[in-house]
């Protein structure tokens, strides 16, 4: 008789991961079934969804304050987008007339919402400013609209959105052209205009006027019972700009990694490097997307050239906006060979874009040979470090500009988002950029997003080596499966050599994997017998899983065919938990599949 092991990770349908995340990143799809459902669009799965993949799915936060703004300030049949800046707000409005040129002028407009006069008396020293700027649009236009927001990973936080809610609801949110000094600046929520410090913990047994006040939900994300004090705004950033130059590579509080020296510790063996050189996003995608932009802007309309099988919003930004791109989803040496001679035979392009390693097939791409291509002929390299993370490897002295998603395991608790943007100080085109990114550069992660962030990224370093050696373990117990088609890691890949290269002395080799099997049927039994969590994104401090081709790919399942990337290819992002626990977790999964 086989007893049935209980299971610790069913999490039902529509539920946020973590569940009870009020501002989770992730959502639990928890069998291959639901995944597909998610797609379809079909009511018992998208009636349950709380919260999703943030540019994909409008958080809930968001899509109240949009129509709250459409319905005072918009015309029948219209909808409101948000964005932190009339300038973002602008390049959307560009963006949806360029698709939809029959629209006139007036149909789509730039509301810009400011802090009123503060009827409590502020002091104007609030250390952030309930403002954003709403783009009012006709509702049929919609999916161009959210096109933009998802591409660009531009739009606001929930976060943001949340607090600006309340700001509105009192009146002290207002239409910028109905005051004469829109700079003026309110307290915003009361719960963020707390003095206690960030680093300074609350009972538990003792309740205060601080926890009286939380829900349960925002008890869970807030744990141990920190307030969000954002007047820490500015010194969180620096904190976390820090640690991704490298130079805070320790587990301290706040205030100890701002009393250490700059650029103490140097881990991207870049001569000159420094935290200046780190710009912070909302996300990673917005990251990449303003790193095109500002491309662009150098050369003019120039192709750039996508490297390897990527995450699909870097190959949409390419194509969307800009001249288009020259697509090599192998990442093959002969593709190398191939644009070599399109260089020589004298076709020039503005950027070559790769993943180190990419996602989900895990290749490293050869960065060496790319550079030496870049240089001779003048084109720029971008490179995504999201996946490999700098502590594993470094492919600073390869690149004119690395990207990262700092919502992935520099986070690793899934409840925020931010990305990051870097500047090689030896590349030959720093001077320029670092020109062109002081002039254009706009600070939008939001403020308590940045306190979340800091937090959550202080033990950044050794939460990298336990997943590291998470991951190796497990691939090692898939790999021996006789049902297993194909591990993906950078390990066991035919280009180790070129992630070797760019390893760290004390680098693994990360925490993404992805498996293959020999039919649907084997992916399925296995993925709905997997005892993880399961939902979209990656990085998180807890084993996360999905099908992922189906969840990026779902209505263009044989082109992702076409370069290598399988239907039925099942993603783990590898966790925390003890090892010996997780082995077991894929030998009963493993077991479910059919004889």
């Amino acid at each position: 008789m086989t007893v049935a092991v209980p299971r610790e990770n069913d999490i039902e349908v529509g539920e946020t991961l973590p569940p009870m995340t009020e501002h989770a990143v992730s959502v639990s799809l928890p069998t291959w079934k639901a995944n597909v459902g998610y797609e379809e669009g079909e009511e018992w799965v998208i009636s349950k969804m709380k919260t999703g993949y943030p540019r994909f799915f409008i958080h809930k936060s968001i899509e109240k304050l949009a129509q709250a703004i459409a319905a005072k300030h918009g015309r029948p049949g219209e909808r409101a987008m948000l964005f932190p800046s009339h300038v973002i707000a602008s390049r959307c409005r560009e963006f949806l007339h360029q698709q939809a040129p029959d629209l006139s002028p007036q149909q789509v407009r730039i509301l810009d919402l400011v802090p009123a006069t503060d009827s409590e008396g502020s002091d104007g020293m609030s250390p952030v400013s309930p403002r954003l700027s709403a783009v009012l649009f006709p509702a049929e236009r919609f999916p161009i609209v959210k096109a933009f927001w998802q591409h660009s990973g531009d739009g606001v936080s929930s976060r943001r959105a949340e607090y600006c809610q309340e700001a509105f609801d009192n009146g002290n949110l207002i239409d910028s052209s109905s005051i004469k000094d829109p700079s003026r600046i309110g307290k915003g929520p009361r719960r963020y205009q707390s003095k206690t410090a960030i680093d300074t913990p609350l009972s538990r047994d003792a309740p205060t006027a601080a926890t009286e006040t939380q829900d349960p939900t925002r008890f869970v994300e807030e744990r141990f019972g920190r307030n969000l004090d954002l007047s820490m705004t500015a010194n969180a950033k620096v904190a976390v700009r820090r640690r991704i130059a490298g130079s805070l590579t320790a587990d301290v509080e706040l205030r100890e990694a701002l009393a250490l020296e700059r650029d103490t510790v140097n881990t991207r063996q870049v001569a000159g490097f420094s935290e200046d050189d780190v710009y912070l996003y909302p996300c990673g995608m917005s990251a990449i997307f303003n790193a095109h932009r500002n491309l662009l802007a150098t050369k003019g309309q120039l192709k750039s050239i996508v490297y390897g099988f990527p995450y699909i919003d870097t190959l949409k930004i390419v194509q969307k906006f800009g001249p288009g791109s020259l697509f090599y989803g192998f990442g093959s040496s002969e593709e190398l060979d191939d644009l070599e001679r399109r260089l020589a035979a004298g076709e020039r392009f503005l950027a070559l874009f790769t993943e180190f390693p990419s996602n989900p097939l895990l290749k490293s791409p050869d960065i060496q040979r790319i550079r030496g291509l870049a240089d001779q002929y003048d084109f720029y390299v971008v490179i995504d470090e999201t996946i490999g993370n700098f502590l594993n490897v470094n492919v600073l002295p390869y690149a004119d500009i690395v990207v990262s998603s700092l919502t992935k395991v520099f986070s690793g608790d899934s409840n925020v988002m931010g990305g990051s943007l870097i500047l090689n100080p030896k590349a030959k085109s720093y001077s320029h950029l670092k020109q062109l990114w002081n002039e254009d550069y706009e600070d939008n992660h939001w403020a308590a997003d940045s306190i979340f962030l800091e937090r959550n990224s202080r033990d950044f370093v050794q939460r990298i080596a336990r997943i590291n050696a998470n991951a190796d373990a497990i691939c090692q117990t898939l790999i021996a499966h006789p049902k297993v088609k194909q591990v993906n890691y950078p390990k066991y890949s035919s280009t180790r050599e070129f992630y070797d290269k760019c390893r760290n002395p004390n680098g693994g080799y990360g925490g993404l994997l992805s498996v293959t099997f020999h039919s649907k049927q084997d992916a399925v039994a296995f993925f709905d017998n997997l005892d993880t969590v399961k939902g979209p994104s990656l990085g998180t401090n807890f084993t996360l899983s999905s099908p992922y081709v189906i969840l990026a790919h779902y209505g263009e399942l044989d082109w992702c065919a076409s370069w290598d990337v399988e239907a039925d290819l099942v993603r783990i992002s590898v966790g925390l938990e003890d090892t010996n626990q997780l082995e077991k977790v894929m030998c009963r999964a493993l077991d479910a599949i059919p004889k």
